[in-house]
């Protein structure tokens, strides 16, 4: 599936602010950018940095009195929608080193708070099937409402209430997910049928010796996803990170299906 992605971000800044950026597309095995483009303010000042294991593209930005961004990018994906269900655990003994802080409990997913009620209501399962369990029962049992969050808010919280965003439903699923010995990490993402239009989050979980996309919200499917970044949870993936006081003045995304390139 071909998609075109657009993204236009726009803050002010009170005074100079370092911000972090993380909204370009990967190009990889499994979603080949075609084309892409990436426009600043003429008065950001850039430095594009390595990500911690080779995980998309940063940059630093030292933004004032205004950062404006415009991402343009045409997007092959040719990743499958895999069937996972009947993979089994992974052996945690033959684990890469890359994948163990996937199992740990981070900022965000307090895994080890949530042994207990793994154990009791998805022990009798494993592997793929006790993943895809994971994921249905957020689905199920979330409500999705943007009122319902904050940047501060941890998988417990959104346990005890039951609802928010794509970035709350990733968090908790990662959490089960680890709290029931599967690795899982969180993707920051683009797809075309996420409603409201944003960046998006998804997670992806290690089993049979590779990462399977998998997305708690239902509104995308791995074949029609495009990766910007993987972390343990959203403090490593963000797409802005400011280090002094910024304000949204507009931010839009769209993703839609495109025609491939002439030949």
């Amino acid at each position: 599936m071909h998609l075109a992605l657009n993204a236009h971000l726009k803050y002010a800044t009170s005074q100079p602010c370092d911000l972090l950026l993380q909204i370009e597309a990967q190009s990889n095995a499994e979603q080949i950018v075609l084309e892409q483009d990436i426009q600043f303010d003429s008065g950001s000042v850039l430095v594009e940095i390595p990500p911690e294991g080779a995980e998309g593209t940063r940059r630093w930005i030292t933004a004032s009195p205004l950062f404006e961004c415009r991402y343009t990018a045409l997007v092959n994906v040719t990743r499958t929608d895999t069937q996972i269900e009947d993979l089994p655990d992974p052996p945690r003994p033959e684990m890469p080193g890359s994948v163990i802080p996937f199992l740990m409990p981070s900022r965000y997913c307090q895994s080890d708070l949530f042994l207990s009620f793994v154990d009791s209501n998805f022990g009798q399962l494993e592997g793929g099937a006790k993943i895809l369990a994971m994921r249905d029962w957020v689905f199920n049992n979330f409500t999705y409402d943007n009122a319902a969050s904050h940047a501060g808010t941890t998988a417990t919280d959104s346990f005890a209430s039951l609802a928010g965003v794509c970035r709350d439903y990733a968090h908790m699923l990662i959490t089960l997910g680890r709290a029931g010995g599967i690795p899982a990490r969180f993707v920051s993402a683009y797809a075309p049928a996420v409603k409201p239009q944003d960046f998006h989050a998804v997670v992806e979980v290690y089993l049979g010796g590779k990462w399977h996309l998998l997305d708690p919200t239902g509104m995308s499917k791995p074949s029609e996803t495009v990766r910007i970044s993987a972390g343990r949870d959203a403090a490593d993936v963000s797409f802005l990170t400011s280090y002094g006081g910024i304000d949204l003045y507009e931010q839009s995304v769209t993703v839609t299906e495109a025609a491939p390139p002439p030949a």
